[in-house]
């Protein structure tokens, strides 16, 4: 079995049906690519206590890497940062930094994104967050970063060794 990702779009008009989700299915079809067992589509409101929950019910659900997409911005109603950091025992801010960078070479508004990268650590089990920007591009920039790091973060938070070079799966 492959390791479980979640990825959790945060949108309000996403959850009210009023605007579809665009960039949800990018990052669960880009995880699936790379052969992670995706869980089901995820739609909350921009809403923190709604966002913290879903984290923290996808991560004990057994989720091993978990995306969130949306809420990155500066509106009022983006807060899935402020939903996500309180969770995490650590932050990866290069991470962050280095998505930003790749959406900067096509679009200067990839830098008003606002989303961290870190580990969740709880008894018995831990995952890798990153909060995605709303759009397909971001989406396509934060897998594009993602996809050499994740398998590995997983191994090391399994405590495996650090060898980028040797031939890594999401089966175990």
């Amino acid at each position: 079995m492959g390791y479980l990702a979640a990825v959790i779009t945060c949108s309000d008009r996403a959850a009210a049906d009023i605007y579809e989700d665009r960039s949800g299915p990018v990052l669960r079809d880009g995880l699936a690519a790379l052969g992670f067992e995706v869980e089901p589509a995820r739609i909350v409101p921009d809403d923190a206590a709604v966002i913290a929950t879903a984290i923290t019910e996808a991560v004990a659900a057994g989720a091993r890497v978990v995306l969130t997409t949306g809420g990155t911005g500066v509106s009022p109603r983006d807060v899935t940062v402020e939903a996500t950091r309180p969770l995490l025992a650590y932050e990866l801010p290069g991470i962050a930094e280095a998505v930003r960078a790749a959406g900067a070479a096509t679009t200067p508004l990839a830098c008003l994104s606002r989303g961290v990268a870190g580990v969740i650590r709880e008894p018995g089990r831990s995952a890798f967050v990153f909060n995605a920007p709303g759009s397909r591009g971001g989406a396509r920039d934060a897998l594009a970063v993602l996809e050499p790091l994740l398998v590995h973060i997983v191994e090391q938070l399994d405590g495996a060794d650090h060898d980028l070079n040797r031939p890594a799966s999401p089966t175990r």
